[in-house]
């Protein structure tokens, strides 16, 4: 009877490359679209650890919420499950800042040994790859939030100025926007001549909308759940070419199917 040494064993065993996501807690979005995103990827696996996050705001009580210390006991219990990235799959560091998110990816590869990254760097690292530098912003937050987006975004050197938003502070009725809803500010901010459209919260259904809305309107339409899935399987050195029927996102050359 042929017996497998410790390593071989391990090696059959590791066929799935595991991606973990760390979620806020009153999310119910990204978990089910990001399932339909790898329904057609073999191989591939999300695994998923939440934290409190209920309210999007500028308050001390909102900002507190991104403490980095149970962002980082959420991480370490996705690492026992042996991923191989881990991303904040959540857009908190657009409005506190790039250098926020930096700072939490590196935190949590030095606490778990995992390639770590975030929604917010991710639509930064897409952009940047493919040139994007007018963005069409939307999203479901309040006018404060929003124009602090603008500010951290146009810093990085991409300009916001189209944009449009819901006004929402409270994270769950974000996911009870409808498709109507989000359909029509992707237009209005396209309308305005843009590079891309960026629909900025992981609670926000944006990402089976993409596609269609890319054929219609003929900009990319870049989801943060759909971004944030695109960077753990870079992260995680796996090709996305074979998703492009779910957005321009995952286009090797960023113009995806016709």
């Amino acid at each position: 009877m042929l017996r497998l040494s410790g390593k071989d064993a391990m090696d059959r065993s590791n066929r799935t490359t595991r991606l973990g996501m760390l979620t806020p807690s009153s999310n119910s979005v990204l978990e089910p679209a990001t399932a339909h995103l790898l329904a057609g990827c073999a191989g591939v696996s999300a695994h998923f650890a939440r934290f409190r996050v209920t309210e999007i705001g500028l308050s001390a009580a909102a900002l507190d919420q991104f403490d980095p210390e149970p962002i980082l006991a959420a991480a370490e219990l996705l690492a026992d499950a042996r991923v191989a990235a881990i991303l904040w799959n959540g857009t908190s560091g657009a409005w506190l800042g790039f250098a926020a998110d930096e700072r939490l990816s590196a935190a949590i590869t030095d606490r778990t040994g995992c390639p770590a990254s975030t929604a917010t760097l991710a639509f930064r690292d897409l952009f940047r790859a493919r040139g994007y530098g007018r963005i069409g912003l939307v999203t479901p937050y309040t006018g404060d939030v929003q124009r602090r987006i603008q500010a951290n975004w146009g810093a990085a050197g991409f300009d916001c100025g189209a944009e449009r938003h819901l006004g929402l502070s409270e994270n769950f009725a974000f996911a009870e926007a409808g498709p109507e809803a989000i359909a029509g500010m992707v237009r209005a901010v396209a309308a305005e001549g843009v590079d891309a459209v960026a629909i900025v919260c992981t609670n926000l259904a944006g990402a089976a909308l993409a596609p269609a809305l890319e054929a219609e309107l003929g900009v990319p339409v870049i989801d943060s759940v759909t971004v944030t899935l695109w960077k753990g399987l870079d992260l995680a050195g796996c090709p996305t070419a074979h998703l492009a029927d779910h957005g321009r996102a995952f286009a090797a050359d960023g113009e995806g199917r016709p």
